[in-house]
């Protein structure tokens, strides 16, 4: 079992990473603003870098660091990494499994229906937690959700499959607003918008989506999997289709929970927002640290892993899903064990 992945977030605006004997140095218009000792390091993620030296991608590559560049918005852009990890023999099955429409449709299914599932379990804790928010047309939902998950295993195509899992989101994200407590006008949600986000709500989401696709593409690179080579995602040039499939079942329970209860508690609001003309809306320069800092301690918090039987933080499950899906594609399980929050 690997340890908490440790990442360094790298969220100044403008900054430059150098190697300095076994530290990344982290410097902003010539002058050094820290150094973070090399061996305690497993990933580094950073927000609107200049960028970094060559001198410093080999050492993260010799060292099995992946480097990951975003820009201030959450959006990726590029990362350094070293050789795959594993056997040849896993990927060239993985491939095969890619190839095949039988191995594809059912591997997509695992995924469609834990997160769906995952989402489900969303709506009935906060039916059970906020009662008096609960109306007729948060109810329909719920009910809505729950019909499609019958639908996921009858699925017989992947357009099949792909068509009830958009149905799933938009039923899922129709009441999403009843979940966010705050009245403020500028907090409300009125429908999931990602390229670019138009409200803070998600904004917020779409920047933790990306930071949750950084953790399990290195969760999949870790095991031997290819993170571009995926089943439910199709092929794209750049996409690392395997890294969204295998974070669907993880989003509900990881990333919007999360996101709204930053909303709900008050530990963001509309002023750490910027709004432009054009509708679209990032989070501030502080705003980001603070979120960042409270995401890392979300990943400390333990969850009994519901296959496993193991406590573990749930900063883990990123790494640990990949793992299974990697003993499944062995045939070291009869079946990939997506994650079932209970």
């Amino acid at each position: 079992m690997r340890h908490l992945l440790n990442t360094l977030y790298v969220t100044t605006p403008q900054s430059y990473l150098h190697l300095d004997n076994e530290n990344v140095r982290i410097d902003k218009k010539g002058e050094q603003s820290r150094k973070v000792p090399l061996r305690v390091l497993e990933q580094i993620v950073a927000f609107g870098s200049l960028g970094c030296s060559p001198q410093l991608m080999g050492a993260c590559v010799d060292r099995g660091i992946l480097l990951s560049f975003l820009d201030m918005n959450g959006r990726f852009l590029a990362k350094v990494d070293g050789e795959p990890a594993g056997n040849v023999l896993l990927r060239r099955e993985q491939f095969r499994w890619a190839e095949s429409d039988r191995r594809s449709l059912h591997v997509a299914k695992r995924c469609v229906a834990a997160k769906t599932r995952n989402q489900l379990v969303v709506l009935k804790r906060f039916a059970r937690e906020r009662a008096e928010r609960v109306d007729d047309s948060f109810k329909g939902a719920m009910a809505s959700v729950e019909d499609l998950l019958c639908d996921v295993e009858a699925a017989e195509t992947m357009d099949e499959l792909r068509g009830i899992e958009g149905k799933c989101a938009q039923w899922y994200f129709s009441v999403f607003d009843s979940m966010v407590l705050p009245e403020a006008p500028e907090l409300r949600f009125a429908g999931r918008s990602r390229r670019p986000p138009k409200d803070p709500v998600n904004a917020l989401l779409s920047f933790f989506y990306t930071l949750l696709s950084r953790d399990v593409a290195a969760g999949c690179a870790a095991v031997g999997l290819d993170p571009y080579v995926g089943f439910l995602h199709a092929d794209r040039a750049g996409r690392e289709s395997l890294s969204l499939d295998l974070m669907e079942e993880l989003r509900p329970y990881l990333t919007d929970r999360f996101v709204l209860s930053l909303v709900n508690r008050g530990q963001v609001g509309s002023k750490d927002f910027v709004f432009e003309v054009d509708g679209s809306v990032s989070l501030k320069d502080e705003a980001r640290k603070r979120v960042i800092s409270l995401w890392q301690k979300r990943k400390q918090d333990e969850v009994v892993h519901p296959f496993l039987g193991e406590r573990m933080p749930v900063g883990l499950l990123p790494y640990v899903q990949p793992l299974l899906f990697a003993r499944y594609v062995r045939g070291d399980l009869d079946d990939y064990p997506a994650f079932l929050w209970r």
